[in-house]
C-alpha cells in the first residue's frame, strides 16, 4: 500500500528556487531545438513537411508534451512547476505562497529561462538567430499589438481557469499537468499566430534578451498576469476554495505552500478573534 504521509518540509527553500530557475531553462532549450528541427530551412522535416500550420502543430505537441514532463518531473513535484512569474504572483493573490518565496521564484524563473535561452544562442548563433526560428521570440503577428494582448489575455485567462477548477476537484486533480500540457499544444497551433503564444512574461524576457529585440514587451508582461488574476478573482467568486500552489501535488513530496499553509492557520488560531477575521 502506498504512503501518504505527509513529508518534512525543509526550511530551506532554495531547492525549490533553483528547480523553478532548471525547469524553465530546459523549457526555453526545448522550445530552441524543436522550432528549430521544425523551422529552420536546412532541416529535412521542414522540406518534408511544407505546410506551416502542420509544423507549428508539431511543435506546440513537443512544447506540450515537454510542460507535461516538466509537471510531473521530481523538480515540477517538489516546486510545484509555476515556472512562471505570472502563474506565482497569482497564488500570490490566492494566499497559497508566502511573499519571501513568490519574489525568490519569480527571480528563478527570469534567471533560469534568461540562462537557458542565452546557453542555446550560444551553442548555435547561426540556427537560433536565423530569422526562421529568431530566438522563440514571442513577438505580435500580423494583427497587431491590440489582438495580441486580448489574445494573451484570454488564453491565460482560460488555463487559469482550468488549472484552478482541475486541481481543486480530488478526482480530477492528478490530471492538471495534462490539462495544462494539451492548452499549451492548442495554443502554439492556433493562437501563436496572433500573439507569438507567450503567457509566460520570464518566457518572453529571455527571448528579448538573447536577441535584444523588446517589442511590445509591455504586452507579456501585463497580459498574462491580467488574464490569470481575472480567472483567479473569478474562481474565488464561484467556488472560493483553493488547495495549493502546486500543479501536481503529491503527498510523498514536501510542499512549502502547505506549510505556508499550515503557518498562517496557526497565526489566525494564535489570534484575537477579530484581528484573526481582518487577516482572512
Amino acid at each position: 500500500m502506498r504512503d501518504t504521509t505527509p513529508q518534512p518540509v525543509p526550511a530551506d527553500h532554495r531547492p525549490e528556487y533553483l528547480m523553478e530557475a532548471a525547469g524553465l531553462g530546459l523549457f526555453m532549450l526545448s522550445a530552441c531545438f524543436f522550432t528549430a528541427l521544425l523551422e529552420y530551412p536546412a532541416s529535412p522535416i521542414v522540406q518534408a513537411l511544407p505546410d506551416p500550420t502542420v509544423r507549428r502543430a508539431l511543435i506546440g505537441a513537443a512544447m506540450g508534451t515537454t510542460a507535461i514532463s516538466l509537471v510531473y518531473s521530481p523538480w515540477g513535484k517538489r516546486s510545484g512547476a509555476h515556472y512562471n512569474p505570472a502563474v506565482t504572483l497569482t497564488f500570490l493573490r490566492l494566499g497559497k505562497i508566502s511573499p519571501k518565496d513568490a519574489l525568490y521564484y519569480v527571480l528563478a524563473q527570469f534567471i533560469g529561462g534568461t540562462l537557458g535561452m542565452v546557453f542555446a544562442a550560444r551553442l548555435v548563433p547561426a540556427i537560433v538567430g536565423h530569422p526562421t526560428v529568431y530566438y522563440v521570440a514571442t513577438q505580435p503577428g500580423p494583427s497587431g499589438i491590440g489582438a495580441a494582448f486580448l489574445g494573451e489575455t484570454l488564453i491565460t485567462f482560460l488555463l487559469m481557469s482550468v488549472v484552478l477548477r482541475v486541481s481543486n476537484t480530488p478526482k480530477l486533480a492528478r490530471f492538471t499537468g495534462l490539462c495544462a500540457g494539451a492548452l499549451v499544444a492548442v495554443y502554439i497551433t492556433l493562437e501563436a499566430p496572433i500573439s507569438g503564444m507567450s503567457m509566460n512574461p520570464a518566457r518572453t524576457f529571455a527571448s528579448a534578451f538573447a536577441a535584444q529585440d523588446w517589442t511590445a514587451l509591455w504586452i507579456y508582461f501585463t497580459a498574462p498576469l491580467l488574464g490569470m488574476l481575472l480567472a483567479a478573482q473569478g474562481y474565488l467568486w464561484q467556488r472560493g476554495q483553493v488547495f495549493c500552489a502546486k500543479l501536481h501535488h503529491d503527498p510523498q513530496t514536501p510542499c512549502i505552500f502547505c506549510a505556508y499553509r499550515a503557518d498562517r492557520a496557526m497565526q489566525n488560531a494564535s489570534m484575537p478573534q477579530s484581528t484573526a477575521s481582518n487577516r482572512i
